[in-house]
């Protein structure tokens, strides 16, 4: 058993719902991570609800507003806050959800019905967890602390639908970091979350 699956155990043993979130920046490891947990929860009988804050987002024409630059559109733009609160609300109040899922192919979106059945830990990994947008929504925050070096070397080999090396690099540069950049030093994330991985 992982140490964060420890955690979790213990900070839901008193609660019939528990909402976890694994933050971290991009390339940190987030949805390996929150898989494992899962995997790991189900084996110790706790139902599971996995969610990807990248499948709640708004459409392309949102998201690249060409009247903002770049990591403005990505920090600001990109995310439905209230509609990734309602999802959560009503899962914790035991009803089923129909969440809207971003379908990136094709610019829209699908549904999807969740609901919590008995104990459940329901596990939300993404970016900027620890917003302000989202207060009151967590049960419990890990935050995956990796260096932007590192993470960068990971991105590379992994982002390879955004073009080249140089196209990767650009985009990151652009959009990414310093949106994430502008979240650390806004929230310091790696000291307010329950649980640091290092």
């Amino acid at each position: 058993m992982t140490d964060i699956t420890a955690k979790i155990l213990e900070a839901s043993k008193n609660k019939d719902i528990t909402v976890v979130g694994i933050d971290g920046l991009g390339g940190a490891g987030k949805s390996t991570i929150s898989e494992t947990l899962c995997n790991e929860l189900e084996d110790n009988d706790i139902n599971t609800i996995l969610l990807h804050i990248d499948n709640l987002i708004h459409p392309r024409a949102v998201r690249y507003n060409p009247a903002y630059p770049q990591w403005q559109c990505y920090y600001d733009l990109q995310w439905r806050f209230d509609h990734f609160t309602k999802v959560i609300n009503e899962l914790k109040a035991g009803k089923t959800c129909s969440v809207e899922l971003y379908d990136k192919d094709n610019d829209s979106y699908f549904t999807e019905d969740y609901a919590a059945a008995g104990k459940t830990v329901i596990v939300v990994e993404g970016i900027f967890l620890q917003r302000k947008e989202y207060a009151g929504v967590f049960d419990y925050m890990v935050y995956i602390d990796i260096p932007e070096e590192e993470r960068l070397t990971r991105v590379l080999k992994r982002d390879t639908y955004i073009g080249n090396e140089q196209e990767i690099r650009d985009k990151y540069e652009n959009r990414y970091f310093p949106a994430e950049r502008r979240y650390f030093a806004e929230y310091a994330p790696d000291k307010n979350a329950d649980f640091v991985v290092r």
